[in-house]
């Protein structure tokens, strides 16, 4: 029996980063063997095993043979006879593929290591092309590593998009699709995760309401980057330099995505796209199965965006009707993620990127003037519609005073 450590923890070892989670893999075991030792048996579609002391996972060396479509779709070969190098040859690209030995020396047949140091991501075997999944996980390191000019090799780029072009991306289950999205929005570099998408073909297939923001224009005087896809990746980036929140990030990625379907008669402007967006943004996260505070920020991202842009030229009841359709006196948290996802879209724009967003700290005080005032004294003495009336007022004139002092 040999032990390895294998994969991202021997790749963030080699870069210099902080090892998160450490993964083995066992060589000329069996289960029966595991479990004497005191292993805990856990995998449910191979043998992996929990260490008895620091419940670190062990898998025993397999080989994988295609049986169907999509990520499920393999049979799992586990044995003594499985060498380290079968197992690390059916893993994705070859910065994934390097183990280190008991002893501390890495065993690197796949060229990792070469890979690693030139800032290349490239696929370890022909097998890459059985799962689709791993076409989004390149997209996903790509997103991590941008910002050391990592880039998907051209062989590997190829190869995904002949697993388009066969359909292979379209067997990708909802769940999975969302799990590595959402891994992406918390990368440093999130738009890398959609252009390398785009290069490769799949981003019209899995989110084509993102693909068709590219090619359409939006007026100079406001985007000097003119094509509103551009656009949205910068304001994504935007975003992750503001927030560390994905659900912020998400935002600001769906706030124009109503855009995509305005008529090309009607470019530049792009009149309606909000109420657009907002059902677009709905029917997205339907699809994709995205968990539903995803939803609902992206959804008011898409409407109300213009609101927080152009707050000074608001009346005050507009603003209170905003946050009552935000449901922020419920959600207050709401406010501060919403106001970020519009300074994304605000810095998202050639030579903007460091410019101040007053429109930002204005709308948070006005919805802080709103929610504090005194709702119990107003419901004193009053019952029913009269007291709804009564708090709106008080809402409004608590705005008017915010906006009036803004001003002066």
């Amino acid at each position: 029996m040999k032990i390895y450590l294998v994969g991202g923890a021997v790749r963030d070892k080699l870069l210099g980063l902080p090892v998160q989670d450490r993964d083995y893999v066992v060589v000329g075991a069996t289960p029966e063997q595991m479990v004497a030792q005191g292993f805990k048996p856990v995998g449910a579609d191979f043998p992996v095993f929990l260490h008895p002391e620091t419940k670190a996972e062990y898998a025993l060396a397999r080989t994988e043979r295609k049986s169907g479509h999509g990520y499920k779709g393999f049979t799992v070969y586990a044995a003594p006879d499985v060498t380290l190098e079968d197992d690390l040859k059916r893993r994705d690209l070859t910065i994934n593929a390097m183990a280190e030995d008991e002893a501390g020396q890495l065993v690197d047949p796949y060229g990792g290591a070469v890979d690693l140091r030139n800032g290349v991501l490239r696929h370890v075997s022909e097998a890459f092309a059985e799962d689709p999944v791993r076409v989004l996980r390149v997209a996903r390191f790509a997103a991590r590593y941008a910002k050391w000019g990592f880039r998907v090799a051209h062989v590997t780029n190829t190869l995904m998009k002949e697993m388009v072009a066969a359909g292979e991306i379209d067997h990708l289950v909802a769940e999975r699709v969302w799990a590595e999205l959402e891994r992406a929005l918390a990368e440093d570099t999130p738009s890398r995760f959609f252009t390398v998408l785009r290069g490769c073909g799949a981003l019209v297939r899995l989110f084509p309401e993102i693909d068709a923001l590219f090619g359409v224009p939006q007026p100079e005087k406001h985007h000097p980057e003119i094509d509103t896809g551009a656009h949205a990746m910068l304001v994504v980036d935007a975003a992750a330099k503001l927030s560390p929140d994905p659900r912020v990030r998400f935002a600001a990625l769906m706030h124009d995505v109503g855009k995509g379907t305005t008529p090309s008669t009607e470019w530049p402007r792009h009149i309606g796209h909000e109420e657009r967006g907002a059902d677009m943004v709905r029917a997205l996260c339907q699809r994709f199965r995205i968990p539903n505070e995803y939803r609902d920020l992206g959804v008011l991202a898409a409407r109300f965006h213009g609101h927080c842009h152009r707050i000074d030229e608001l009346r005050a009841a507009t603003l209170v009707d905003t946050f009552e359709a935000m449901d922020a006196f419920r959600k207050p948290q709401r406010i501060e993620q919403f106001v970020l996802a519009c300074e994304a879209d605000y810095r998202g724009r050639t030579g903007h990127e460091m410019r101040p967003y007053p429109q930002g700290e204005k709308f948070r005080n006005a919805f802080a003037a709103a929610r504090d005032i005194d709702t119990a004294a107003l419901a004193a003495g009053a019952s029913g519609p009269q007291v709804g009336a009564r708090i709106r007022e008080a809402r409004i004139g608590a705005v008017k005073r915010v906006l009036s002092n803004a001003v002066k």
